[in-house]
């Protein structure tokens, strides 16, 4: 299952990298659940931890890159 990803402004992120460098600059972005079935949705701080794979820049129409979203003990790291 691959959800999207966007900023706390609500734009969507170009590539991974942007992704990274806004969570090490202290950037919160939001996870956004594409799966029908249920899935987690929100702020990477409020998440639970886990591995989380993303898809951007649109999870719908544009699936240029892909990650994983580490969470771990409220630590959060883009791989």
């Amino acid at each position: 299952m691959t959800d999207g990803v966007f900023s706390p402004m609500g734009r969507r992120y170009p590539s991974k990298k942007a992704l990274k460098e806004a969570v090490a600059n202290g950037d919160d972005p939001q996870l956004e659940c594409t799966s029908m079935f249920g899935g987690h949705s929100g702020p990477f701080s409020r998440l639970p931890d886990g591995t989380y794979t993303v898809v951007g820049p649109d999870p719908y129409t544009n699936r240029k890159w892909y990650g994983n979203v580490v969470i771990a003990g409220g630590k959060v790291k883009v791989r």
